[in-house]
C-alpha cells in the first residue's frame, strides 16, 4: 500500500528560474519528516516522488520532470553545497562541479 503525503515547500513556484534552484521543504514540527533517521527511512521503505512542472518559453510548451529517490539515496542533516563562488575579479560565477556535492547541516 502507498501512501501519498504532499510536502510543503518552501517555494511553491518560481516566475523566474536562476541559474540553479534547489527545491526545498522545511523539515519543522509540521512536516511529515519531523525526527525521521536514515534507518526509519529505510525500515519505511520510504520513497521520495519529486514531480516538477515547468514552461518552456521557446516554445511556449509544457515540460515535466519526474524523479524518484529511496531511502538509501537521502543524505539525513544535510544540504547541497551553494553552486555560487566568487570568481578572482569578484563577480559571482557557479561552480558546476559542485552540483551533486552536499555539506552537513
Amino acid at each position: 500500500m502507498r501512501k501519498l503525503e504532499p510536502l510543503t515547500l518552501e517555494r511553491s513556484t518560481v516566475i523566474f528560474f536562476p541559474l540553479h534552484w534547489t527545491v526545498v521543504h522545511p523539515i519543522d514540527e509540521k512536516s511529515p519528516l519531523f525526527g525521521a533517521t536514515s534507518e526509519s527511512l529505510r525500515e519505511a521503505q520510504a520513497e521520495f516522488l519529486i514531480l516538477v512542472t515547468g514552461t518552456d518559453e521557446t516554445f511556449s510548451e509544457t515540460v515535466h520532470s519526474r524523479s524518484s529517490y529511496l531511502a538509501d539515496e537521502v543524505v539525513v542533516s544535510a544540504r547541497f553545497r551553494d553552486m555560487f563562488v566568487e570568481s578572482p575579479d569578484g563577480r559571482p560565477r557557479v561552480d558546476m562541479r559542485r552540483f551533486h556535492e552536499v555539506e552537513k547541516a
